[in-house]
C-alpha cells in the first residue's frame, strides 16, 4: 500500500501575499482541529425497568442523591426541565465547602425511555441512551471531552457518577419492589 502526502494548493491574490496565505491556512487548520473533539463513553446497567430508571435519572430529588463522583462531594441543588429546549442545572460542591461548580445545559433531543441529547453550558455535546434487555436497563453516555482536564480523569469522574446512579436506582427499585 502506497502512502501519499496530502497536497495544499494556495491561490494567491494581488492583495494576498504568501505570508498572509500561510497565516490564513494555519487559522483554518486550527479551526478544524477545534472541531475534532475526543469522545468519551461511560456505561452502566441498572437492575430495574426503564420506567424506574427514567424517573431516577430525571427527577431533581433523585439527581441530588446520585450526582457525585465521590463520597466527599454532593449536589446541593438540581432542576430539570426534561424536554427539547428545556434546561437542566445542578450545583456540585465538596462537602467541606472548599470548592464547587455549576453544571448546566439545554436539551437538544428527548425521546422518552430511549434517548437524551444535550448541549452543556460550555458548548460540548452529550448523548445518553437507554437500552432495555431482560428486565434491566443499560445507560450509556457519550460526551465530548473538555480540554482543561486529562481525558482519563474525565472518564473516571463521569463513570463514578454513573456508578452512583446505578447504586441509587437499584436501591430505589428494590425498595419500591419490596413494598408491593
Amino acid at each position: 500500500m502506497t502512502q501519499t502526502t496530502p497536497k495544499i494548493a494556495v491561490i494567491t491574490h494581488p492583495e494576498f501575499d504568501l505570508d498572509t496565505a500561510s497565516l490564513y491556512c494555519h487559522s483554518i487548520i486550527n479551526q478544524q482541529i477545534k472541531l475534532i473533539m475526543e469522545l468519551i463513553t461511560v456505561t452502566t446497567t441498572v437492575n430495574a425497568p426503564i420506567e424506574k430508571v427514567w424517573e431516577v435519572w430525571s427527577n431533581p430529588i433523585h439527581i441530588m442523591h446520585w450526582n457525585n463522583a465521590s463520597p466527599d462531594w454532593q449536589t446541593t441543588f438540581a432542576e430539570n426541565d426534561l424536554q427539547k429546549g428545556g434546561r437542566f442545572s445542578s450545583r456540585m460542591e465538596a462537602k467541606d465547602g472548599s470548592v464547587g461548580f455549576d453544571f448546566w445545559g439545554v436539551y437538544d433531543k428527548v425521546k422518552q425511555h430511549e434517548q437524551i441529547a444535550y448541549t452543556m453550558g460550555d458548548g460540548r455535546k452529550a448523548n445518553t441512551s437507554f437500552t432495555v434487555a431482560d428486565g434491566s436497563t443499560t445507560v450509556t453516555t457519550v460526551f465530548e471531552a473538555e480540554r482543561e482536564n486529562p481525558v482519563e480523569m474525565q472518564k473516571t469522574g463521569w463513570q463514578a457518577i454513573l456508578d452512583n446512579f446505578k447504586i441509587h436506582a437499584d436501591w430505589q427499585y428494590s425498595c419500591h419492589h419490596r413494598l408491593r
